[in-house]
């Protein structure tokens, strides 16, 4: 609560010097050019308006990922409200009602639903921008997170009960809110979202119970999701990702075109990684394929002018368990990294650090939220699954040795040797030990570039790996050293990741989905997945906030005067 009444005092203070700024969204120009960060400000207090959508505006609809998806589904026997009959008549769109009836992910039935298209939510809600022009599981937190900080509590609490629909009607908490993210969710923060958006209004003298207790309902039935095959890992007592889907992830056909050709070309050339995911078309194998066709030739190479020789063409295809690995590596948020093997293929067949340290938080949450609403049973029985949880992350995700937290393959029965940027979860969590939070102090230098936390410190191509940073996990990595009193690193880091945001905005104008933390950059080099840095954007706007109303003082003004002095050089 006090940080979070002194992080409001930072932001108004700052965004006071530019108040007048705010005139241009009127029509009107402002009399004075604010400073650097403020002008930083300024962009993402008024895209909040720019990336909100609704069931009354006719830009929700629109999917750049599918463009013949201009298609508004409700929930099978729910009334059709008078916005949508609005919606339907002003914006030309076709309205239908989902053909089944879903309670659970991956219901019976959701693969077969065409045409795609997008799935009714009843309040407003921010999306992240560019192709993602619908509301997302993980991404919300972070946006949730800086609509808090800039006031905009009633959006950020319509967003939260957006989800409590989705598990009411969807069966739960959605990668996004189309038909084709059916058979998926994201990474769990729900009950942080609800406590975000709970603390707030209690700080401004509104605490509602009686919406506490319906979020905990929600929430609860939402736990169960993970709780459950597939989404256990194994004899382990943990979770891992699973998407119920089979084949090809539909969002992935046009943008991502290119990428299966290069899982088959990479896993042909590294045989020994290949766990049967290339698979000889009409072979006799214990992996089914599926998916698209491709055509391998094995050709001399060519050093004379001699045309080379080439063995007859044969036809391959991706095995079933490649595409589950891809799809349910979506549903982790890190499309694409090879942290799960080679371009996530075996994302299914991993205990990883996230999601368990994610749900040891929810399980905390709930606790609390228990113990807030008086049901003292309750609380006992989620605080003894977060202590078994714990327990479990400790034997299973620990290595004392490396003085880190890893992913657990459940094949070998062994952990990951991969370094990755989300072993600071349990940090974020609450759940690492002093002596753990020392160890992984020591190891933030792994992952510390001149822009921010990176990823991971493999270079494969992929987005979510070297040398790229990501707001969300940067905001997560810096709350959990300032957890365990490693403020200097977090002040760092913070100011090392707004200065990048702040620089790249003074060239270009915009804020952005990712960036290179190496060469403090926006430019994007990705040769896995889709190819563009897309501008928005929702969550670095949320945690460039966060992390701006975290800073000391003395920082937040140098990082103004450097801003300042940059523009005075353009």
């Amino acid at each position: 609560m006090i940080r979070m009444r002194r992080a409001s005092l930072i932001f108004s203070v700052i965004l006071a010097i530019s108040l007048s700024a705010f005139e241009c969204f009127s029509g009107t120009v402002p009399s004075a050019q604010p400073d650097g960060v403020n002008r930083v400000l300024q962009y993402i207090h008024s895209d909040w308006d720019v990336l909100t959508r609704s069931m009354t505006r006719c830009d929700s609809i629109v999917d750049p990922k599918l463009p013949e998806a201009a298609l508004l589904y409700l929930p099978a026997n729910f009334p059709e409200p008078d916005s949508v009959k609005q919606l339907e008549h002003a914006c030309k769109v076709r309205v239908e009602h989902l053909p089944i009836v879903i309670e659970h992910p991956g219901e019976p039935g959701v693969e077969t639903i065409s045409p795609q298209g997008l799935l009714f939510l009843p309040d407003s809600y921010v999306v992240p921008g560019g192709r993602f022009n619908e509301m997302y599981g993980w991404d919300s937190y972070f946006i949730i997170l800086g609509l808090v900080r800039d006031g905009r509590v009633d959006l950020a609490r319509g967003m939260v009960e957006n989800f409590f629909f989705e598990i009411e009607h969807y069966g739960t908490v959605l990668n996004a809110n189309r038909t084709y993210y059916l058979t998926r969710s994201q990474p769990p923060f729900l009950t942080s979202m609800i406590m975000e958006v709970y603390n707030a209004e209690k700080a401004a003298g509104h605490e509602n119970k009686q919406w506490l207790a319906r979020a905990y309902d929600f929430a609860s039935r939402d736990y169960e999701t993970w709780m459950r095959d597939p989404h256990l890992a194994g004899a382990t007592g943990l979770s891992r990702y699973y998407d119920f889907g089979n084949g090809p992830a539909p969002e992935s056909l046009q943008d991502e075109s290119g990428l299966r050709r290069k899982v088959i070309g990479y896993f042909l050339l590294h045989p020994q990684l290949d766990r049967t995911y290339v698979v000889a078309k009409g072979s006799k194998t214990t992996q089914e394929a599926t998916g698209p066709d491709y055509t391998v030739e094995v050709c001399d190479v060519v050093r004379t002018m001699a045309r080379p020789g080439c063995e007859t063409s044969s036809t391959v295809q991706l095995s079933a368990d490649y595409y589950k690995g891809d799809r349910s590596l979506r549903e982790s948020g890190f499309d694409i990294s090879f942290r799960f093997e080679p371009y996530g293929a075996a994302t299914h067949h991993f205990a990883p650090v996230c999601l368990n340290s994610l749900l040891y938080k929810t399980e905390k949450d709930l606790a609390d939220i228990s113990q807030l609403l008086g049901k003292n049973a309750d609380a006992a029985q989620w605080k003894q699954r977060a202590d078994d949880r714990k327990q479990k992350i400790n034997k299973y995700l620990w290595d004392e040795q490396r003085g880190m937290f890893f992913d657990y393959d459940l094949r070998t029965g062994t952990k990951s040797t991969y370094p990755y940027v989300t072993t600071f979860y349990p940090l974020w969590a609450g759940l690492a030990s002093p002596q753990q939070a020392q160890a992984l102090a020591r190891n933030v230098k792994l992952f510390d570039e001149p822009g921010g936390l990176v990823t991971s410190t493999t270079d494969s191509g992929a987005q979510w790996d070297y040398p790229y940073g990501w707001a969300p996990l940067e905001s997560l990595g810096v709350d959990g050293l300032r957890r365990y009193g490693y403020t200097a690193d977090a002040d760092r880091i913070s100011y090392n990741f707004l200065s990048t945001v702040a620089e790249n905005f003074r060239r270009e104008g915009t804020i952005r989905e990712k960036y290179d933390v190496v060469t403090r950059s926006s430019e994007a080099h990705v040769s896995a997945g889709y190819q563009a840095n897309v501008v928005g954007f929702g969550w670095t706007n949320g945690v460039f906030l966060e992390l701006l109303q975290q800073l000391p003082k003395e920082m937040v003004e140098r990082l103004a005067r450097e801003q300042d002095a940059s523009s005075a050089h353009q």
